[in-house]
C-alpha cells in the first residue's frame, strides 16, 4: 500500500487543525508563564525607577548632612566694574573696603619699523631672561627657578615673520611676540608672558654682522639697558597690582588676589579713586535651594512608590508593585525616619520647627517664612540637618535620611535582595517555558503519529469495504 503524504487524506478528518487545537491546549500554561514573566519584568521596572529614586534622595541628603553646605559664603562688591569677588566654604563673613592702587601690566617692547614683516633683519642668537629690572634700569635680577634661553637665528629665518614664529614655538622662554604694522612700517613687539614686576625680560643679541649695539641687524631686538644696548624700546614695564584693605596695602604679580582675605579672592578691573565696600556673608540662598533640593527627591520617591502600590476600588485597578511588601516596607522607614523627634538641636527638635510639614498623601510641604525665621538661627539650623550620631533620637535629619538610603541601597539590603528575588523567579519561569516546551513539542510529534496511523488504518478500512462492495455487486449480477 502506498504511504500516505498528507496527514488526513485517509481518515478524511482535518487532522491539522485537530492537533493544532490540542497543541494550543498544552501551550496555555506557557502563555500563562509569559504574562507571569511579563509582570515580573514590570516589576523589576519599577523598582529600578524607585531605586533610582532613593538614590536621588541620598545625594540631596548627603548634600545638606555635609557641614561644607552650611559654610557656603556669598560675596558682594559694591564696584563690581572696579572689583569682582568670589568667596569659598572657607570664607570668614565680614566687610572691607578696599582701594585699587594700580593693575598688574606685563613688560611689553616694540623695535624700530622695517619695510614689512618679511623684510631680513639679520641673523645671530637672541638670549631671553625673565625678572625684575631695578626701577631706574641699572640692574636686572633673574627670577628665580629660571634659565637664560637662547635662540639661534640662522638663514631663511631672520625676517620678522620667521623671528616671531620661533619665539612663540620656544617653550619656557616668558617672552611671547607679535607684530604691528602701520604706517611706519612693520614692528615686532615682545611682551611677558605675565604680568607682574618679577616676570619682566631682558634680550641679548650675539649679532652675526658684528654689529652688536647698534639698531641694526638683529642687534634692534636687544633690550639690555645695563650693558647700553637698548634698541628694542621697552613701551611698558612689568607692574604688580597693588590695593589697600582695610587700610593695608598688598600686591599681586596679577590682577586677581586669591586669599588675601581667607577665601575670598579679588579680581581687579580699574583703579579706583576711594575704597569699594566688599562684603562676604553666609550664602543662606544655597543652603536653601539644598533644603528645598532634599525636600523635592523626599517627595518624588514618596509620589512613585505610592502611584505603584496603589489600589483604586472602583476601577479595580492596581500599581504593579500594589502588595508588595518590600515597597510597602519603603514607605513606612520613611515616614518613620523623617517624623523621629532629634535632640541634635538644642532649638529645633522636629520638622514643623523648621517649617517642614507633611501632607496627607505624605509628601512634604515647605512653609517659606517659618523656614526663613529658623535661618536667624543657622548653627542650630545646621545641626538640625547635619548632627552625625550613633545616640537613639540625636542625629540631624539628613544625617539619619542619608542612614537609611545607604543601608535600603546596599548590596546586601531590601531592594537588591527584592531585585535579585525577582530575577531568580524570572530565570525559573523561563527554565519552566523552556521545559513545557520541550514537552510539547514530543506531544505534537505523539499525536502526529497517532493521526498518521489512525490515516493508514482507515485507508486499509475503506479499500476493504470498497473490495467487499464490489464483490457483492459482481455477486448480485451473476445471480440475477
Amino acid at each position: 500500500m502506498a504511504t500516505l503524504s498528507s496527514i488526513g487524506i485517509g481518515s478524511g478528518l482535518n487532522a491539522n487543525s485537530i492537533i493544532s487545537q490540542l497543541v494550543a491546549l498544552e501551550r496555555r500554561p506557557i502563555e500563562q508563564l509569559k504574562t507571569e514573566a511579563g509582570r515580573i519584568d514590570a516589576k523589576l521596572s519599577s523598582f529600578g525607577r524607585i531605586q533610582s529614586a532613593l538614590d536621588a534622595l541620598r545625594s540631596a541628603a548627603r548634600t545638606l548632612a555635609d557641614t561644607s553646605t552650611w559654610r557656603a559664603a556669598s560675596a558682594t562688591s559694591a564696584d563690581p566694574a572696579a572689583i569682582g569677588v568670589t568667596a569659598s566654604a572657607n570664607s570668614a563673613p565680614g566687610s572691607y573696603a578696599v582701594q585699587v592702587n594700580a593693575l598688574a601690566a606685563a613688560q611689553m617692547n616694540a623695535t624700530s619699523a622695517v619695510a614689512d614683516s618679511a623684510t631680513p633683519i639679520g641673523q645671530g642668537t637672541l638670549t631671553f631672561e625673565v625678572g625684575r629690572w631695578a626701577d631706574d634700569l641699572s640692574s636686572f635680577t633673574p627670577k628665580d627657578g629660571t634659565a637664560p634661553v637662547s635662540i639661534s637665528i640662522g638663514p631663511g629665518e631672520d625676517t620678522l615673520e620667521k623671528i616671531r614664529d620661533k619665539i612663540n614655538a620656544t617653550q619656557d622662554i616668558g617672552v611671547r611676540a607679535s607684530i604691528v604694522t602701520d604706517a611706519s612700517g612693520a614692528r615686532l613687539v615682545l611682551q611677558s608672558r605675565d604680568s607682574g614686576a618679577a616676570s619682566g625680560f631682558r634680550v641679548q643679541v650675539a649679532d652675526a654682522d658684528g654689529n652688536g649695539g647698534d639698531d641694526s641687524g638683529l642687534s634692534r631686538l636687544a633690550y639690555d639697558p645695563p650693558g647700553g644696548a637698548a634698541a628694542n624700546a621697552r613701551t611698558q614695564a612689568g607692574r604688580n597690582a597693588s590695593a589697600t584693605i582695610n587700610g593695608l596695602s598688598v600686591e599681586s604679580p596679577s590682577n586677581v588676589f586669591a586669599n588675601v582675605i581667607d577665601g575670598v579672592s579679588l579680581t581687579l578691573a580699574k583703579v579706583t579713586t576711594g575704597s569699594v565696600d566688599v562684603t562676604v556673608a553666609r550664602d543662606t540662598a544655597s543652603m536653601r535651594k539644598s533644603i528645598d533640593g532634599f525636600v523635592s527627591a523626599y517627595n518624588d520617591l514618596v509620589r512613585l512608590v505610592r502611584e505603584q502600590t496603589r489600589y483604586d476600588p472602583e476601577s479595580k485597578n492596581a500599581g504593579t508593585l500594589q502588595g508588595d511588601r518590600t515597597a510597602i516596607g519603603l514607605l513606612s522607614q520613611l515616614r518613620a525616619s523623617l517624623g523621629e523627634s532629634s535632640s541634635a538641636s538644642s532649638v529645633f527638635g522636629r520638622l514643623t520647627d523648621i517649617g517642614l510639614s507633611v501632607r496627607t498623601d505624605g509628601t512634604l510641604e515647605v512653609s517659606g517664612s517659618a523656614l526663613d525665621a529658623g535661618f536667624a538661627k543657622l548653627d542650630e539650623l545646621q545641626r538640625f540637618f547635619t548632627v552625625d550620631s550613633e545616640a537613639a533620637g540625636s542625629s540631624g535629619l539628613a544625617a539619619r535620611m542619608r542612614r537609611l538610603t545607604d543601608q535600603l541601597l546596599a548590596d546586601s539590603g531590601p531592594m537588591s535582595s527584592r531585585q535579585e528575588s525577582l530575577r531568580q523567579l524570572k530565570s525559573m519561569n523561563g527554565k519552566r517555558q523552556a521545559t513545557l516546551e520541550d514537552r510539547i513539542a514530543l506531544t505534537e510529534e505523539r499525536l502526529r503519529a497517532q493521526y498518521q496511523a489512525l490515516d493508514a488504518s482507515m485507508a486499509r478500512l475503506n479499500n476493504l469495504s470498497g473490495y467487499v462492495s464490489q464483490q457483492i455487486t459482481n455477486w448480485n449480477k451473476s445471480t440475477g
